[in-house]
C-alpha cells in the first residue's frame, strides 16, 4: 500500500506542477507558441516517470489487489462511479456545456465544452492508437500476466490487449487540463482550486482503474500525460488560432428566423485575443 500512496503523491506533484504553471493557462492570452520548453520539461517527467513504475507495476497491482484492499464494498462501487463520470461522462458533460452555451449565447461556456469534446476525441484518438500498437496484455488477462508482455501491433486481437495506455485516465485528465486551462483564462488565481480539485479527481479515475485490475500503473501514467496535454494544447491553439475552422463553424455559427418558413444561418469571426 505504501508504494500505492506513492504514485499518489507523485501524480499530485505532477497535476499541481500542471495546475499552477503559467502553461496550464498558456499564459493564458500569450498562446501563439504551441510548444514550449516547459512542455518538454513536462513530457520528459512523465516519460520518465512512466518508464520508472515499470518495475514496480506488478508489485502495485499485488497491493491494490491484497482481500484487505478488495474487500471494501464502498470502493468497489466507488471505483466504478468514478469510471463512469470520465468515460462516457466527459463527453455527455462536454457536448452537454457546448449546447448549453451556444443556446443561452454563454461563449465561455460553450467554449468549455467545444473544447472539452475536442480534447477527450483527441486524446481518446492517440491512446487508442497506442494501445493497438504496444498490445500489452491487461493485467487482469491472466493470472500469470507479466507487465512486460508487449507485442506490437497485438492490441487489434481485442481488449485484452489494450493494456497500455489507460483510456479513461487519458480521458479525465484531458477534461482535466481544459477545466483547468479555460478557468485560468477566467480568473488567473482560480488554477489554485480548480486544478487541484479537477487533477485531483482525474488521479482517483487512474487509480480506480488500478484498483479493479484493468491497468497497470505505468499505463495510468502515460495516460495521465497523453491526456493533460491533449487539453492544454487544444486550449492554446484555439485561443491562440481564433480564427480557426473549428471554433470559426462551431462557435461563430448564429441561426436566425427569417421570413416565412426559413432560417438564416450566419458566422461570425472570434475577436482576436489580445496579449498582456
Amino acid at each position: 500500500m505504501a508504494r500505492a500512496l506513492a504514485l499518489v503523491g507523485t501524480l499530485s506533484v505532477a497535476q499541481r506542477a500542471v495546475s499552477q504553471t503559467p502553461m496550464a493557462g498558456d499564459s493564458v492570452h500569450a498562446a501563439k507558441t504551441l510548444f514550449t520548453w516547459r512542455d518538454a520539461a513536462l513530457a520528459s517527467g512523465f516519460v520518465g516517470l512512466t518508464i520508472a513504475l515499470f518495475p514496480a507495476d506488478r508489485a502495485l497491482a499485488h497491493r491494490l489487489q491484497d482481500s484487505t484492499v478488495q474487500e471494501s464494498r464502498f470502493f468497489k462501487r466507488a471505483s466504478v462511479g468514478i469510471q463512469y463520470f470520465a468515460d462516457p461522462g466527459a463527453i455527455v458533460i462536454g457536448t452537454s456545456l457546448y449546447a448549453l452555451g451556444r443556446a443561452r449565447k454563454w461563449r465561455s461556456v460553450s467554449d468549455l465544452g467545444l473544447h472539452g469534446t475536442e480534447a477527450v476525441v483527441l486524446s481518446g484518438s492517440v491512446t487508442a492508437l497506442i494501445k493497438d500498437i504496444a498490445g500489452r496484455a491487461r493485467p487482469n488477462f491472466s493470472a500469470d500476466t507479466s507487465p512486460g508482455d508487449f507485442a506490437f501491433g497485438r492490441g487489434l486481437k481485442g481488449g485484452g490487449y489494450q493494456s497500455f495506455p489507460s483510456g479513461h485516465t487519458t480521458v479525465a485528465f484531458a477534461a482535466a487540463a481544459v477545466v483547468t486551462s479555460e478557468a485560468q483564462r477566467w480568473n488567473q488565481r482560480s488554477a489554485w482550486f480548480v486544478g487541484p480539485a479537477m487533477y485531483g479527481g482525474a488521479t482517483l479515475v487512474g487509480l480506480s482503474r488500478m484498483y479493479n485490475n484493468a491497468h497497470w500503473a505505468s499505463d495510468v501514467v502515460l495516460g495521465a500525460a497523453i491526456g493533460t496535454f491533449s487539453g492544454i494544447k487544444v486550449v492554446r491553439y484555439s485561443h491562440g488560432h481564433s480564427n480557426n475552422w473549428i471554433d470559426r463553424a462551431l462557435l461563430g455559427m448564429s441561426v436566425s428566423p427569417q421570413p416565412g418558413p426559413r432560417l438564416g444561418v450566419g458566422w461570425s469571426l472570434p475577436v482576436p485575443e489580445s496579449t498582456p
